[in-house]
């Protein structure tokens, strides 16, 4: 039996099934939430809430192309519908690698037997997730997830399709790093660089492809699996935090230079510091390969193709900001503004391994200037403030923080914990680390987390979502399964 033709004939039949299934029940308009601020957004290429979906308005207003104005929300629900399809696809020819990976080792012959195993656990798997609570969700409606769990499948299948590539060359004496199969890699950093200007969900994947190459390139073992998981998490933070705001921030502060100090016109000194990424990436480049350092040679390629991926989209972004559209969320007209947009900056900010409680006071502040488009040149139009805490209000992971010290969660930090108040109103003492860590197991892992996977994979109370933890009425996961010992 030819695996790789009922592989292919398996998937593609799960996948119309999918399409078919999403396409029947998507919704009729616009559900009531971002979409309609997507959907505008994306018929008439709008900039919508930071940090924008550049390329999922682009594709949007290509499926909107067919329909007229009052059927257009249509198209990007029926863009929706068949991301979601293909996601599926995606997930059954990830699923059926792994499963032939288990059946054939130690060279154990692919029997039609196992074939037919095989298949069925794709089809299960893939099937399974099709009808989720959360993905069908998603997958009938007019918002970013469909398309971004696309490419995070797409991207994580490439991965898999760079390990086949891998032992076709072992097996015809090819090794070492940087051979004609890591142009996958190259391929899903350039596909990660595009998802950025849907959702940034897909850079999730990339401890997962971390492992993946070091299980395939080095011997194993569990030290190893365990840094090559450390490198991947850390990657991510470089990744998310380097390449997309760093990046930004650095073309934002030339432009700054070149139109204030040079007078030169906008978006040259923007232009000019890309152009200067570039001469260092080919001159990298130049050096790696007369050095046959494989590894920095891959490196840069998957910086430069990450880089054009994202910026290439919201580059799109500055443009249809300048037009001054209906939807033009932070005046995004200016590389300067864009650092702003994509680093969220008007949600505030939060320590995620660092911090301070939400018993700490503010000691003092950081003052940053900010800056504006006029009159031919950037001028300053005010300050962002930073709060800063003394160093003994601070430790690691810090789970119950409110920088706007909303009463609410305040309360609800300190009602959780057993916190009151003194006569004069202050917090009798700061949670201790225990109790964060005991927050994040109960709400945060298991309220937030394991009560949505359950929903999924389990079954769901009812539809009202359940706002606290110990509600025993709403939004609880239930798998209608009842255990009676006689």
């Amino acid at each position: 039996m030819n695996f790789k033709r009922v592989n292919n004939i398996t998937g593609w039949l799960v996948c119309i099934i999918a399409c078919a299934v999403y396409i029947m029940t998507m919704e009729a308009t616009g559900s009531l939430w971002d979409c309609g601020e997507f959907a505008s957004s994306a018929y008439k290429l709008q900039v919508p809430h930071p940090p924008g979906a550049p390329l999922f308005t682009l594709i949007g207003r290509l499926f909107m192309a067919p329909f007229d104005p009052q059927h257009a929300a249509t198209g990007i629900n029926l863009m929706s519908a068949l991301a979601s399809g293909f996601t599926i696809l995606f997930l059954f020819w990830s699923i059926t690698h792994f499963a032939r990976k288990i059946v054939t080792k130690n060279g154990v012959e692919l029997t039609t037997e196992k074939t037919f195993g095989v298949m069925a656990a794709g089809v299960v798997g893939a099937l399974a997730y099709t009808f989720s609570d959360s993905f069908w969700y998603s997958a009938v409606e007019g918002e970013v997830y469909a398309l971004s769990s696309f490419f995070t499948a797409l991207v994580f299948w490439a991965m898999l399709k760079w390990e086949q590539n891998v032992d076709v060359e072992e097996a015809r004496g090819i090794k070492g790093h940087f051979t004609n199969a890591d142009r996958w890699i190259i391929l899903i950093f350039f596909l990660m660089g595009l998802s950025i200007g849907v959702h940034l969900l897909n850079i999730l994947t990339i401890p997962a492809i971390v492992i993946i190459y070091y299980y395939k390139r080095y011997n194993v073992t569990n030290w190893g699996t365990f840094w090559a998981f450390v490198i991947g998490c850390v990657l991510t933070g470089v990744v998310q935090k380097a390449v997309i705001q760093w990046t930004i921030k650095g073309a934002g502060s030339f432009d700054v230079l070149f139109v204030n100090s040079f007078g030169m016109p906008f978006f040259s000194g923007f232009a000019f510091f890309f152009v200067f990424i570039g001469v260092l990436i080919f001159f990298g480049l130049r050096i790696a390969n007369n050095k046959n350092w494989n590894f920095l040679k891959l490196g840069l390629w998957s910086f430069a193709f990450v880089i054009l991926g994202c910026f290439s989209s919201y580059f799109t972004t500055m443009v249809r900001s300048n037009a001054n559209p209906s939807v033009d969320m932070y005046n995004v007209d200016n590389p300067v503004s864009l650092v702003g947009y994509l680093s969220r900056e008007q949600y505030g900010d939060w320590p995620i391994l660092y911090g301070q409680d939400f018993t700490a006071q503010p000691v003092d502040n950081k003052i940053t200037e900010t800056y504006i488009k006029s009159n031919g040149k950037y001028e300053k139009n005010g300050r962002k403030i930073e709060y800063v805490y003394a160093p003994e209000d601070k430790h690691l992971f810090p789970r119950m923080w409110d920088q706007s010290n909303d009463q609410g969660h305040a309360d609800y930090y300190a009602g959780w914990a057993g916190i009151g108040k003194d006569k004069e109103g202050n917090w009798e003492r700061a949670p201790t680390m225990k109790e964060n860590i005991g927050f994040a197991l109960t709400y945060q892992l298991n309220w937030m987390y394991i009560r949505y996977f359950m929903w999924n994979f389990a079954g769901k109370q009812n539809d009202v979502q359940g706002v606290y933890m110990n509600n025993v009425r709403d939004g609880n996961w239930k798998t209608g399964i009842g255990f009676r010992i006689i």
